[in-house]
């Protein structure tokens, strides 16, 4: 998605973005918001490569067993042959 919406902005449009972003933030305060956005672009990257991974090995892995043994029947009738 992020190439195509690239692939339409050409030379003229993207010099007026860096030019509302100076206007905006200042050139103080450029170089900084660009290092947040590159941390928080790293860190999004990192998380996706995680969650894939984690999606890989959890294909890989044979399925688990059950934990617990199965029950046996609960009798309902009294043993004292049913008299109260």
């Amino acid at each position: 998605m992020t190439l195509s919406i690239l692939g339409m902005l050409g030379t003229t449009e993207i010099i007026i973005i860096a030019v509302v972003v100076l206007v905006l933030f200042g050139a103080r305060k450029v170089p900084e918001l660009m290092k947040g956005v590159g941390t928080g672009i790293k860190e999004f990257k990192k998380a996706s490569r995680d969650v894939q991974d984690e999606i890989q090995r959890a294909s890989e892995e044979p399925p688990a067993q059950p934990l617990t043994q199965p029950r046996k029947p609960v009798d309902t009738v009294p043993h004292d042959g049913g008299h109260a």
